[in-house]
């Protein structure tokens, strides 16, 4: 359907492009509003939160659970990124122009420096803090 190779890298105008197309094939285009989509999505995010309910803390890599549950969540995911790529193309959001700013505000927020220098001052506070070893 996509006419991508294996390997290939797949953009998010490219997704863009399909996913409206999809659309426009089935005649959806005037049902999705802002409002519908927004709305769809966060109902794919409740099928996808469902997925992890019963699951408690899951590994990285999730290499406890089976094949098949691998492929429901990515079907999940990928329902809740279609639906936020098509939302974001709807609203004129050039999406990953918004994430590169996004990015770019977060390196302001959150300088990797001032995490190194917590960690230093946490070191030298539990260095510091004499230990209690109940002998007093």
């Amino acid at each position: 359907m996509s006419g991508v190779i294996e390997g290939d890298s797949v953009s998010i105008g490219m997704l863009n492009q399909l996913q409206a197309q999809f659309a426009k094939d089935r005649d959806w285009d005037q049902y999705h509003t802002p409002r519908n989509l927004l709305l769809a999505m966060v109902g794919e995010v409740g099928e996808l939160s469902e997925i992890f309910q019963w699951k408690g803390e899951v590994k990285r890599g999730l290499p406890d659970w089976k094949e098949e549950e691998k492929v429901h969540l990515g079907e999940e995911l990928s329902d809740v990124l279609l639906y936020l790529l098509r939302l974001s193309d709807i609203c004129g959001v050039d999406l990953g122009k918004a994430v590169l700013r996004k990015l770019e505000l977060n390196a302001i927020k959150y300088p990797a420096k001032a995490r190194k220098d917590i960690k230093k001052k946490e070191d030298e506070i539990e260095k510091s803090t004499p230990v209690d070893n109940g002998t007093d």
